[in-house]
């Protein structure tokens, strides 16, 4: 890699060789966790080693909003805003959502537009500025390597999100959380300024197909400018060698390579294949038929990362060993002091966790994605039932709504956490809503940027980490980015000697 910038020692000889490109391929890629807990400032410190920073693109349209609706302490998201290559649409932004001085404490933040079917676009504005934005500031200072993470699962937002990480120059999109087949030629098309689309999974809509896009000309006063987008690599984020085949047999769905999720790994997890079995702590139960083969994937020929247990200085030397180019690492990186996550909620997860005393459960009925999600365990937060069963059921956010077709025809969007009641009148059996978790908001809750409400109500955070947490004994008490990369690779360098 780079030499590095901040005395992080940096393995040369780790770094891997692949005939995708002439460029030099990260050993380590810092996991993209949102919603903005790794946030450019993260992403940028790990960048700044050489290695792989990655900005989460989750939700980065209402995370913009609060932060300048709080009065953009510090100026910087205004710096960047100032340097948008199509300035109309950050005075737009600005003009909607900055209030010098910020808000008055317990005073709601103004709403975003909800993504939906229908275009919008002051949403499609704000998408393309906020990712802009953080990838922007990400990048700013140093030529390291900087992404962005999507999930696919919230596919109506990603042409305008992508877009706008692409007009600040983003050197990876990393995709998980569904099969992200249509994203290479929708990069391609952006890189060249050209309209692109995708298409949305939509309930009970049969043989009908929805989908949503972005002209990129219709965002400049004029016409698109002439010369092209640089078009990031794509990796895509799988849990199965079968997925990873599946996505390489055809040029068209081809991504530039893949990470490898592990089970243990924080956020979602893919479901154990076959029937799902909970063990004794109400987890589901992984087998054999859950591991992927590593050699399977080394043979489609394109580099991959491996995540979820490899944050240990013997981890990438063990990936290597399978062929990998590297390791992805998330955990470590949440809990370090760049992480976005409220100081205060960091630094009582982190003593817990010193003291072994953090408990992180693979909940198979937390999210509304229907995916198993990992919630760690603190006080005051959404982990304890007493706090869940006070929140009021709610979706004001949407991010995770379904769309689906009414009957008549019209689409409508129904989601696991909003009203019981709401959800059966749309279709759905009650059942499917037990113990849902409004991820939206209890996420954003744990960068301090939960809803106020009117009435005096205050959104309680949701906190997810990785299950392994044994790399804690390798750092400081409070450790920042720069440690976790020395540490990781720094041990790896002494396992090749």
């Amino acid at each position: 890699m780079r030499p590095a910038t901040s005395g992080t020692t940096q393995p040369a000889d780790l770094v891997p060789s692949t005939g995708v490109s002439e460029a030099r391929l990260p050993v380590l890629i810092q996991g993209g966790m949102g919603v903005a807990v790794s946030g450019w400032r993260l992403a940028r410190a790990v960048a700044r080693t050489g290695q792989l920073g990655v900005v989460s693109g989750t939700a980065l349209d209402v995370t913009l909003a609060r932060r300048l609706q709080r009065g953009d302490p510090g100026g910087d998201l205004r710096r960047a805003l100032a340097c948008c290559p199509v300035p109309e649409l950050a005075e737009r932004v600005l003009g909607r959502y900055f209030v010098p001085g910020g808000i008055a404490p317990g005073t709601p933040y103004r709403p975003v537009p909800r993504l939906g079917l229908r275009p919008s676009r002051a949403r499609d504005e704000l998408a393309v500025v906020a990712n802009f934005a953080e990838v922007f500031l990400a990048k700013e200072g140093h030529d390291g390597p900087v992404g962005v993470n999507y999930l696919e699962k919230i596919q109506l937002a990603t042409p305008a999100a992508a877009y706008g990480a692409m007009l600040a120059g983003v050197d990876y999109v990393l995709m998980g959380a569904g099969i992200p087949a249509e994203i290479p030629a929708l990069l391609d098309a952006f890189a060249a300024h050209r309209p692109a689309e995708i298409t949305v999974a939509v309930a009970e809509a049969g043989d009908a197909r929805h989908t949503t896009g972005l002209d990129p000309a219709a965002l400049w006063p004029g016409a698109a400018p002439a010369e092209p987008l640089r078009r990031p690599r794509l990796l895509a984020i799988v849990s199965s060698h079968v997925l990873a085949a599946y996505l390489a047999r055809s040029p068209v769905t081809r991504p530039d390579g893949f990470v490898l999720e592990t089970p243990v790994a924080g956020g979602h997890s893919a479901p154990p294949r076959g029937r799902l079995v909970l063990d004794e702590r109400g987890e589901p139960v992984y087998g054999p038929r859950d591991a992927a083969d590593t050699a399977k994937v080394a043979a489609i020929g394109l580099p991959f990362w491996l995540a979820g247990g490899y944050a240990t200085p013997g981890g990438a030397a063990a990936a290597r060993a399978t062929g990998a180019a590297g390791i992805q690492v998330g955990t470590a990186f949440a809990l370090c002091r760049e992480s976005g996550l409220d100081d205060g909620l960091r630094r009582r997860m982190l003593s817990r966790a010193r003291r072994g005393a953090l408990e992180v459960r693979n909940d198979p009925r937390a999210s509304p994605t229907g995916f198993p999600f990992k919630v760690a365990s603190l006080p005051g937060t959404l982990s304890e039932p007493e706090v869940f069963d006070r929140r009021p059921r709610l979706c004001d956010l949407g991010y995770l709504r379904t769309p689906y077709v009414r009957p008549g025809g019209a689409i409508g969007y129904r989601c696991p956490a909003e009203p019981v009641d709401a959800y059966v009148r749309k279709g759905r059996p009650a059942e499917e809503a037990e113990g849902r978790q409004c991820l939206c908001n209890g996420l954003t809750a744990a960068i301090g940027l939960g809803q106020h409400r009117a009435d005096g109500y205050h959104e309680p955070a949701l906190l997810t980490l990785g299950q392994d947490l044994g790399f804690l004994d390798g750092l400081p008490d409070d450790h920042s980015a720069a440690d976790v990369v020395d540490h990781l690779l720094r041990g790896a360098l002494a396992a090749h000697g």
